[in-house]
């Protein structure tokens, strides 16, 4: 073991740049990163500069430093598909073959609606494809006046619930959020990679509002993932964000939900200033669901600022063995058509204070982290995936 602590920050859907296999997803040309950048004329990635993520892709203000403080690259993905679930999985060292299913285009099928409506007790209304604060806003009201579900979907493999926390209690959401789980597992084309609990406040459309109590229920993973494996050698499996909802609870010894970006980077920087031997895994989702599905380029590129400002005060608290990986799960350019994930290269950078920067290239599977962790604890690696060390390091 060289490392005692191990830091993973996923910026969440913050790609750079498409894939060779992006004309199959029909995401020819995105790039989250390179766009974002150019929607703000004084960008300004301060931090990110200095550990090298020009040198990953063509950003605005921000050319390759000559010296770089981290190890670069880019990652490739080997599964199918874009989702949050199955880029996760891939770092942790599960190939996907099989695409979960969306229901964008359709809505769920009537069966499924019927039994979710029988075993609730409540009615369900939209039943489409939109955006969850756009769908709040106009369903938001019939729904407080009747207290039907409202259900919908988006790019994602998802079913989402959205209630209001006066009219449908939180424990009742949850337990029927449960109930869809239950529903989706049972028949293999319905199985959706997450339920999400959309809860939300406020007296009409004008000023509704989600609140933190989101709830995600993910498909459990197939197989044993190095969280596992990290688990069962008895180390430390810190999950912050929705990481322990991606992985149901899989391999992980504690956690901590978050209300943004800001308040997951303050809750890492929390545990850095402690101690503990093992994994800090860390989700920062508002990048993808707050400004890249909204296709707010602008928003993106303020909340990456903020985002830097916030990663230059964990950097200073990296000890001599510890070691910060910053990467992404996939892309989810705000400039490009839709409201779907894109299918990009992911970033890695790799930080300890004492490592010289190398040029760690393309890496052929997300699983390059997993395997990493796994070597540096001396834990069963996974089937996919090459070390990010060299021999002996």
């Amino acid at each position: 073991m060289k490392y005692r602590r191990i830091f993973v920050v996923v910026a969440d859907s913050l790609g750079v740049g498409e894939m060779p296999d992006a004309a199959q997803y029909g995401d020819t040309g995105a790039n989250t990163l390179k766009h974002l950048s150019y929607a703000k004329e004084d960008f300004s990635i301060p931090m990110l500069y200095r550990l090298g993520i020009g040198y990953l892709t063509d950003v605005h203000n921000c050319p390759p430093n000559t010296n770089p403080l981290a190890s670069y690259g880019k990652m490739q993905e080997l599964s199918v598909g874009k989702d949050t679930l199955t880029g996760h999985w891939e770092m942790m060292g599960l190939e996907v073959l099989t695409p979960f299913p969306s229901f964008t285009d359709t809505g769920f099928p009537p069966e499924l609606i019927q039994e979710l409506e029988e075993r609730s007790g409540r009615k369900v209304i939209g039943n489409t494809s939109a955006s969850g604060t756009e769908i709040m806003k106009d369903l938001g009201e019939e729904h407080m006046r009747t207290g039907a579900l409202i259900v919908y979907t988006s790019a994602d493999s998802v079913l989402q619930i959205a209630a209001h926390e006066e009219i449908v209690p939180i424990p009742e959401l949850y337990h029927i959020c449960e109930i869809a789980r239950e529903i989706t597992l049972n028949n293999p084309s319905w199985t959706v990679g997450r339920i999400i609990a959309r809860p939300f406040i406020g007296t009409n459309k004008d000023d509704f509002a989600r609140t933190p109590n989101r709830h995600d229920y993910a498909v459990k993973p197939f197989a044993r993932t190095v969280l596992n494996e990290l688990k069962d050698a008895k180390l430390d499996v810190i999950a912050i964000g929705k990481i322990r909802d991606i992985f149901e609870g899989e391999g992980i010894t504690a956690f901590q939900k978050t209300k943004s970006n800001e308040d997951g980077m303050n809750k890492t920087i929390e545990i850095a200033k402690g101690d503990f031997k093992g994994l800090c895994f860390v989700n920062l989702v508002d990048f993808d669901a707050v400004y890249g599905h909204r296709r707010d380029a602008y928003g993106y590129a303020t909340s990456v600022e903020a985002f830097d400002h916030q990663l230059k005060e964990l950097v200073g608290l990296m000890r001599s063995d510890d070691l910060l990986i910053v990467t992404a799960d996939h892309g989810n350019d705000p400039t490009h058509s839709g409201t779907d994930h894109t299918r990009e290269y992911t970033p890695i950078l790799v930080y300890n204070p004492l490592q010289p920067a190398k040029n760690l290239g393309i890496r052929g599977s997300f699983a390059d982290i997993g395997v990493s962790i796994a070597h540096n604890f001396g834990v069963k690696p996974a089937k996919i995936g090459s070390s990010l060390f060299d021999k002996g390091e």
